[in-house]
């Protein structure tokens, strides 16, 4: 496998970036950006309802983002110049046929001009309504392998998955794809048109018992755990990425397709800075709510692995697997369905547990205490470990019974939190409850994710490709306790705590 330069390759090439305002689609723009400004276009697709709206909403939520200071700091008043020349926004949507697009000029010239797509767009709440996550996650994905074919120049197309398609595996999980409409628990096959009409009965429905839009949106939640449990997955994010994986793989004809599995992403650990973060995903929620003094149990196996990946090393692993596909590096294992897919994660190289995880915040919030609106800072203790959803069940009942006491528990954020109307209380309980199921699956998770295929290609990057360190992404490298306590949790702190 000969990569050459990667850096040269993506000169004058037209790259088409769905989901353009998410997360590691910035981090991908900007490295575009700073590592090869002469490539030809970046045809940014993002959900808005014209240009004036798209531009608005990259100024704001790309551009505008601290992610950015690098290629400011190197292009100054160049970098407006160089934005209207090479980046081209796409108002649109791909839960619509035609990715919702307009404008019917702007469509012809993607069609000749894009060379290469990287589908990043994604829905990825646990517990979103099933409609909304079927129409990205699911419809989404189809409509851009659509699209792609359409393309005369198309190279190859990079579907970002998830690792955790796999549900509720455990053991080594093998970078394997799915059979069309295969289930995980030997249930009925899994026919994706009936379930656009489950989803369209379901809203009929609703609409003709005149629901609310609350109500609405409660039903379609729970339509879409109802349906992901049915045939063995445990939410509707992960149900939903599976059959856009199983739509992109069975349907994709002629098109060079690349299905990329990230574990848990975390913050950058070099490019374009370390410890870069936004919103609160996934583990950051918990630093969040421990450093606030807001969590003081935990209900999970502390000793079971917790795979997480910096999200500059996915950017990485996307583009040396886009070009090696695209310049047919990869063509014989294109032969191979399964070793089009990649999981790129860290539980077999080098392992993390959430015990590390506890340790790594308690250190850190002991020395560097959160400070409150009140200006003071925030006591953290060691925290309340519950092995099983039974003893979690009976805390909360607990607790649950002594607040309606009005009894109050010192020094427990839960207690200030909750002191609320008797609805109030059991209605949030419910929601913890709900949420509390939704995750346990990741709490007590067990399974490692198999890399054979992702390790060929960092290989064929460090022995042949001419940019090695611009494009690495091996997790083995990592030390946890520097990157956690040092890049990670102040990254955190920094750009995520409000």
């Amino acid at each position: 496998m000969e990569l050459g330069s990667i850096v040269q390759f993506l000169e004058n090439k037209c790259i088409l970036v769905t989901g353009a305002t998410g997360f590691l689609a910035k981090i991908f723009v900007e490295k575009i950006i700073r590592v090869q400004p002469n490539v030809k276009k970046l045809y940014l697709l993002l959900r808005a309802a014209d240009t004036k709206s798209a531009i608005q909403r990259f100024n704001n939520e790309v551009i505008e983002k601290e992610l950015f200071r690098v290629v400011k700091e190197k292009w100054g008043a160049n970098l407006n110049s160089l934005i209207s020349e090479k980046i081209s926004l796409v108002p649109g949507d791909i839960s619509c046929e035609d990715l919702g697009l307009k404008d019917s000029s702007l469509i012809e010239e993607m069609k000749n001009e894009v060379d290469l797509i990287v589908n990043l767009a994604a829905n990825t709440n646990f517990d979103e309504r099933y409609d909304v996550s079927f129409g990205i996650n699911a419809l989404g994905a189809k409509h851009v392998l659509d699209f792609a074919k359409t393309c005369v120049k198309l190279m190859v197309l990079v579907h970002v998955s998830t690792a955790y398609v796999c549900g509720e595996a455990d053991g080594v999980i093998e970078e394997r794809s799915y059979g069309m409409g295969q289930t995980l628990n030997g249930t009925s096959v899994l026919d994706i048109e009936a379930e656009k009409k489950v989803i369209h009965d379901q809203l009929n429905q609703l609409s003709a018992g005149r629901a609310t839009h609350q109500q609405i949106t409660q039903a379609m939640k729970d339509l879409g755990i109802q349906r992901a449990r049915k045939y063995g997955w445990p939410n509707t994010y992960v149900f939903t990425k599976v059959m856009g994986e199983m739509m992109v793989k069975h349907t994709k004809e002629n098109v060079s397709v690349v299905i990329l599995r990230p574990t848990i992403i975390t913050s950058t650990y070099k490019e374009p800075f370390s410890g870069w973060a936004e919103g609160v995903r996934t583990i950051d929620s918990l630093a969040v709510a421990y450093g606030k003094g807001r969590l003081t149990c935990f209900l999970g196996d502390v000793h079971a692995i917790i795979d997480v990946i910096p999200a500059d090393m996915v950017v990485n692993a996307i583009m040396v697997a886009m070009i090696g596909h695209a310049k047919k590096i990869c063509k014989d294992e294109e032969d191979d369905e399964d070793k089009i897919i990649y999981q790129l994660g860290s539980s077999t190289r080098n392992p993390v547990r959430y015990t590390n995880l506890q340790e790594y915040a308690f250190w850190y919030f002991t020395n560097k205490p959160w400070i409150n609106k009140d200006g003071k800072p925030v006591k953290v203790g060691k925290i309340k470990v519950m092995s099983n959803m039974a003893t979690f069940h009976t805390y909360m009942t607990i607790r649950y019974f002594l607040l309606l006491k009005g009894l109050k528990l010192a020094n427990t954020a839960f207690c200030k939190y909750f002191q609320t109307t008797y609805t109030d209380l059991n209605r949030k309980i419910s929601v913890i409850m709900r949420l509390v199921e939704i995750y346990r699956p990741y709490l007590f998770f067990n399974g490692v994710f198999d890399d054979k295929n992702t390790e060929k290609l960092r290989m064929a990057a460090k022995e042949s490709c001419a940019e090695t360190d611009m494009f690495f992404f091996d997790p083995k490298c990592i030390n946890w306790d520097d990157y956690f306590m040092n890049t990670h949790i102040p990254g955190i702190v920094k750009y995520v705590f409000k």
